[in-house]
Order: structure tokens, then sequence, then C-alpha cells
């Protein structure tokens, strides 16, 4: 996955290097804008990269005396605007979680291990990767680039 985008990169940099400042910055934020909403797709189908389903929650046992409490999907807040954010920084397009729900998502993100509550329990958290390229995102940067090209022209 890595070869692929180094690939892409080597083959793109030389063509990037004739476009002006304000037209890379221009190319970076289209493509920092269909990479976010590519992963907030992916993030509310519960998926993985690799197209496996998330690891679902643990029961919570504590909850089930209080009654039935209807168990949403995960992280429909992260996948917002408002979290998920896609800016640009120089040249280079960055989709990333930003703020206080960072550590979640990084927590998830890599399998850690982390506190509920404050003073909660330490849980082991599973594998859930937010963030990540698929196939198809590989595919959306390569035609985006391609379009903004032949487009400049």
């Amino acid at each position: 996955m890595a070869d692929d985008l180094q690939a892409l990169e080597d083959w793109v940099a030389p063509l990037l290097a004739k476009l002006e400042a304000k037209e890379r910055r221009r190319l970076a934020r289209t493509v920092a804008t269909a990479l976010r909403r590519s992963q907030r797709e992916r993030i509310k189908a519960q998926r993985n990269p690799d197209g496996t389903a998330y690891t679902p929650r643990q029961p919570q046992k504590w909850r089930a005396k209080q009654g039935s409490i209807r168990r949403k999907a995960m992280f429909s807040k992260l996948a917002t605007t408002k979290w998920l954010k896609a800016t640009t920084h120089g040249d280079a397009a960055v989709v990333g979680f930003f703020g206080s729900v960072a550590r979640i998502a990084k927590t998830h993100q890599y399998g850690l291990r982390d506190r509920v509550d404050r003073n909660g329990p330490t849980i082991d958290y599973p594998q859930r990767e937010l963030l990540g390229f698929t196939e198809a995102d590989r595919v959306l940067i390569r035609d985006t680039l391609i379009d903004h090209l032949v487009g400049s022209d």
C-alpha cells in the first residue's frame, strides 16, 4: 500500500513542480476534502481500510440492569466535520482528528490501552482503524490529480 502511494508520488512530483503554488494548494485542498469524505463514509460503514468489519463493542453488564439502551454505531460523532478535519499545510493534504478527540481516535486506531473515565478502569481496546487508505482512495487520489492536471492546461 505504501509502495503504491510512493510510486504515485514519484510519478506526479515533476508534474506538480510545474504548477504554481496557488494551484498546488487548490489541488491539495481538493484531495483532502475528497479523502475526508471517503474516510467518513468508511467510518459510517464500520469498516477497516482492508474491508473487514470493526471489532464489535464489548457488552456492558452494568447498563443491562438500567433497562434497554439502544447501542448506536461506533464513532458516529467522530466522523462529522467538526472532528474529522481536512486541512492543507503548504502543498500537503492532511486528513485527521484534531483536538480533544485525537487521543480517543489514536487509542482505537492502534488498539492501545486507555481509561474509560478519569478514575475508571483501564481497558485494552481492540484495533479499529479509523483512518487508512483503501484501493478506492488510491484511485480517487490518482483520478483527482489527473483531472486537475488536465483541466489546468
